[in-house]
């Protein structure tokens, strides 16, 4: 009987079969797979929104509006204020909050300025550069503006972020927007920086209002008929919400703008350690202090650690190496939480608007004080969906900050309404002693 033979030769496993299919792609296709799925990885990790700005019709977003429904503030200021009723388009070419952030200080575009610099003596022996806008590079204005003003010129004070100067670019770029509307602009530099040494055993920080406190205390000394208003940046705003909190009624600012504000100091510094991005702009962020630092080597030395301070490699570490130790806080988190402007919200009494971006990489959304702005008539908060940290980016050259003209145009809706008087009128009214506020800093 004949048996039947059987071949022998194994059949082609499936995984061989996908294989040798696989090798029969082009390598470019291959190529082209990697380059989609890395620019996905891209346009993620840097946040970029311009498919989000083409399905709006590169339009941009409503501006949103936080404030207590019974404002007059709102109702007889802000509702006149187009610009805060109308969309925010960011730059089409910076569609990222990395790129608003990171070009910042490249393209802020301004004429030459020319300041006149006044050096005013601290109590303590401090000195603080205050930076006077004289004169810029463009015919078209001059500093008084071309349109027609009182005879007394208000006096827009502008306090600069955590190593910001009166030479960095946003600053100049405020102050020239102001200055050829008519206003006369000061910019208060941090003691320390604008080329001023240090004359004191004592440094600016985040939470540090004293030398703004008397800086404005002088001006109203020498120019008592003078309107005053205020620009805060960064941590300049967190400076500035604070002491309008601290001081409350006795604040002699007809009005406020606090721009990128970071509000919550100990939110913040958890944010900054969070993802890559931040922890980038962390690092970036202590480097420049710490070369701040190194402009009074001698100073932060007897106050700080100066170990600790070359070592930093985030904001918490160089302020856990000074801010902390110089001001005999236990902990870290204990000079985070007295130094953040977010506990004295309610207390500001001064006509405050609040810009920021819900996309700021460096001051979290989860810091905003929706709430307590809300229940404040004094503030009106404007936050936008894109605008990255300071940036505000608008137009097609990216030169311009939107930020900048909202704030020239809050102010002089505000300086030419009668809602100063009535609100003045007002805090006549209220019973607000001193210790009242004091109690609440935290300060040991």
């Amino acid at each position: 009987m004949e048996t039947m033979k059987t071949s022998s030769r194994p059949e082609s496993s499936a995984y061989q079969l996908l294989f040798k299919g696989l090798t029969l792609i082009p390598i470019t296709s291959y190529m082209l797979i990697a380059f989609v799925v890395f620019m996905i990885f891209l346009y993620n990790l840097f946040e970029v929104h311009i498919i989000d700005d083409m399905f709006s019709g590169f339009r941009g977003n409503y501006v949103s509006l936080t404030f207590d429904s019974s404002s007059d503030l709102y109702r007889e200021v802000v509702s006149k204020c187009h610009l805060l009723h109308g969309r925010y388009f960011s730059t089409l070419w910076l569609s990222s909050p990395h790129l608003q952030t990171v070009l910042l200080n490249h393209l802020a575009n301004t004429p030459k300025i020319i300041y006149k610099r006044e050096l005013f003596h601290c109590s303590d022996g401090g000195t603080v550069a205050l930076d006077w806008l004289m004169n810029f590079d463009d015919t078209r204005y001059q500093v008084n503006g071309s349109k027609p003003v009182s005879k007394v010129v208000p006096v827009v004070i502008v306090v600069p972020g955590l190593t910001g100067h009166s030479e960095s670019p946003y600053i100049k770029h405020i102050a020239y927007k102001m200055a050829k509307n008519g206003w006369n602009v000061v910019i208060s530099n941090h003691r320390g920086l604008g080329g001023v040494p240090l004359t004191a055993d004592r440094v600016y920080t985040a939470g540090w209002t004293d030398d703004l406190r008397e800086v404005v205390s002088h001006l109203r000394r020498s120019q008592p008929d003078t309107p005053l208003f205020a620009i805060g940046t960064s941590i300049g705003a967190n400076i500035l919400v604070k002491y309008l909190g601290e001081d409350g009624v006795d604040v002699p600012f007809v009005g406020a703008a606090a721009i990128s504000n970071p509000w919550d100091l100990l939110m913040g510094d958890r944010f900054m350690a969070r993802r890559v991005v931040q922890r980038f702009y962390n690092r970036v962020l202590a480097n420049d202090c710490r070369n701040v630092a190194k402009l009074h080597p001698d100073v932060y030395a007897r106050i700080g650690d100066w170990e600790g301070i070359e070592k930093a490699r985030s904001i918490g570490d160089f302020n856990n190496a000074t801010a902390r130790i110089a001001g005999n806080f236990d902990t870290l988190d204990a000079f985070h939480r007295w130094a953040s402007s977010v506990r004295l919200v309610m207390n500001v009494k001064v006509p405050l608007l609040c810009i920021n971006a819900i996309d700021d990489p460096v001051c979290t959304e989860e810091a905003i004080p929706f709430d307590e702005c809300r229940k404040n008539k004094n503030i009106v908060l404007a936050t936008t969906q894109h605008g990255g940290h300071l940036g505000f980016f608008e137009g097609m050259s990216g030169k311009n900050l939107w930020w900048a003209r909202v704030v020239e145009e809050y102010f002089s809706v505000l300086h030419s309404s009668s809602f100063i008087n009535k609100n003045k009128m007002q805090q006549n009214f209220e019973v607000l002693p001193a210790e009242t506020v004091k109690s609440m800093d935290l300060h040991p």
